[in-house]
């Protein structure tokens, strides 16, 4: 299992304007249509990385948490499906069905989007503000496969839970590390 950090696009960057298919609904989801009055959570996975399925629970459980929120939260997969088949839209809905998903699971099948965010891994995160600034990208937290931490999610969640207060989030932030996105061949 290889692994890759994200890359740290830069604080402050502009959240990258999108409209994906969403495989559960086959509607299509903005991200006008996810964006929360304080805050935007934008996650790159897939179904098939040991570092995503290691959190998956995690992840639906931080969907719940927030569900009621100001902080609209989202996951896009973006690896090139004709490699890797069980990160098609067929499998996307059905993973986001057995764990009832509280966000959208959108399909980027063009991959225009994960270049957009500079995305490199999976997980990546990307937390923006309520003016789409982005004050967070890095860590769920330390837990990794095989490495006997536990699962928490502190680092985002601390991440969130100062942007719902109205504090400034910490600067310190340590990269996610995951499978690196399957980029298509040009």
């Amino acid at each position: 299992m290889a692994k890759t950090a994200s890359t740290m696009l830069p604080l402050g960057t502009l959240a990258p304007d999108f409209a994906l298919l969403e495989p559960l609904t086959q509607g299509t989801v903005r991200l006008d249509d996810v964006a929360g009055e304080r805050g935007t959570l934008v996650m790159f996975i897939c179904n098939h990385c040991p570092f995503v399925v290691h959190l998956i629970d995690a992840l639906s459980a931080l969907g719940h948490d927030y569900a009621d929120s100001d902080i609209g939260v989202v996951a896009i997969s973006s690896n090139d499906i004709n490699a890797y088949p069980q990160d098609g839209p067929d499998m996307m809905a059905a993973l986001a069905k057995q764990h009832r998903f509280a966000f959208p699971y959108l399909f980027d099948a063009s991959q225009d989007i994960a270049r957009a965010y500079a995305a490199a891994c999976t997980p990546d995160f990307f937390l923006f503000d309520g003016d789409r600034r982005l004050v967070y990208r890095g860590q769920f937290d330390d837990s990794r496969p095989g490495n006997g931490q536990p699962v928490t999610g502190q680092d985002l969640r601390a991440a969130m839970q100062a942007l719902m207060a109205g504090h400034p989030v910490s600067a310190q932030q340590q990269p996610s590390i995951g499978c690196n996105i399957k980029w298509r061949d040009k």
